[in-house]
């Protein structure tokens, strides 16, 4: 996890506050990448059970062939969903992410011309997927147990 994670006590309003902050740095890290992960591949679920139900929908966005890209939406999302949730290839399931939330930001916000408030939700999300893209798993993951990174 970045050190700039830690609070610096220098900078802060409150020094006390500092050990909370640090102390809490870490699990809250977890939390974020654990609920990003079991949100995603909850979301993913019903995809992964019938891969070939969205061929329609993604060719529609342009990414033909759709037996092909319908099957990989649902792999990303739901096995990109635990591979994040346990922090294992925490970066190349969190790019996978993000680039499946990019492509529901244009999804809503164009082609269902529903603007920010359809795609705030994917906006977040993919805020969020590509933190995880840039810091990797964490102190509580499978990568830094196995001490090896992508």
């Amino acid at each position: 996890m970045p050190s700039d994670f830690v609070a610096d006590k220098n900078r802060l309003l409150f020094p006390p506050l500092a050990y909370l902050y640090s102390s809490l740095s870490g699990p809250s890290y977890f939390l974020m990448r654990l609920a990003a992960g079991v949100v995603l591949a909850i979301h993913g679920l019903p995809k992964i059970q019938d891969p070939l139900k969205n061929v329609g929908m993604v060719e529609s966005l342009g990414f033909v062939p759709g037996a092909l890209f319908s099957p990989l939406l649902a792999g990303t999302e739901f096995i990109g969903g635990i591979l994040l949730a346990i922090g294992l290839l925490t970066r190349p399931a969190a790019v996978g992410a993000t680039i499946v939330l990019l492509v529901t930001v244009y999804f809503h916000w164009v082609v269902q011309n529903q603007g920010f408030a359809g795609a705030e939700k994917s906006v977040l999300w993919a805020a969020m997927t590509f933190f995880f893209a840039m810091h990797g798993g964490g102190f509580f993951s499978v990568d830094r147990m196995l001490r090896k990174e992508v």
